[in-house]
């Protein structure tokens, strides 16, 4: 059974990941239980704070030949000027999903599942994937992303349509 994910607006959600020290086997067995809850859902990406976890991992698949990205500390070292939307989502507000746009292309540092220091060019929706996850290790989520007013007038519809599914 896959680990839960964390409500929002539960504050675990809005603060800051702590950095990870070194890459072991709790840590790689974190990133397993991540790819677990990430599959299940079925997603393409996951941060460790989602589950409740402070922690700097992350993890992406968006399953187009590429191999698993897992990410210890990661940081966005470059972003490329031009951009790109998709609809983004999140476990932790199910049924709520919004367009954001973001660079087509970053240029991430981080540590690998070995624990040495490596850089990786992401482009297309595995870009999209890992800038979402590091905002979520920023504590940050999709929808702070949105204008102040577009953001409470999605919460609003989506507090109503879970009023009306509850009665129903």
């Amino acid at each position: 059974m896959p680990r839960p994910f964390v409500p929002w607006p539960d504050p675990r959600l809005k603060a800051v990941a702590a950095p990870v020290e070194a890459i072991d086997d709790e840590i790689r067995a974190v990133w397993q239980d991540m790819l677990e809850a990430m599959y299940a859902m079925p997603g393409i990406g996951l941060a460790a704070p989602q589950l409740g976890i402070a922690l700097q991992l992350a993890v992406v698949d968006c399953r187009d030949g590429g191999s698993v990205a897992r990410l210890a500390n990661p940081r966005i070292l470059w972003a490329s000027e031009t951009t790109q939307s998709h609809h983004e989502a999140s476990p932790n507000i199910p049924g709520l999903s919004a367009e954001i746009t973001r660079p087509d292309a970053v240029r991430v540092g981080y540590l690998d599942e070995t624990g040495k220091a490596a850089e990786r060019l992401f482009e297309g929706l595995w870009a999209t994937s890992v800038q979402h996850q590091v905002d979520h290790l920023a504590g940050k989520m999709f929808i702070d992303r949105l204008s102040p007013m577009k953001r409470r007038r999605l919460l609003d519809r989506h507090r109503k349509e879970i009023k009306r599914r509850q009665r129903a």
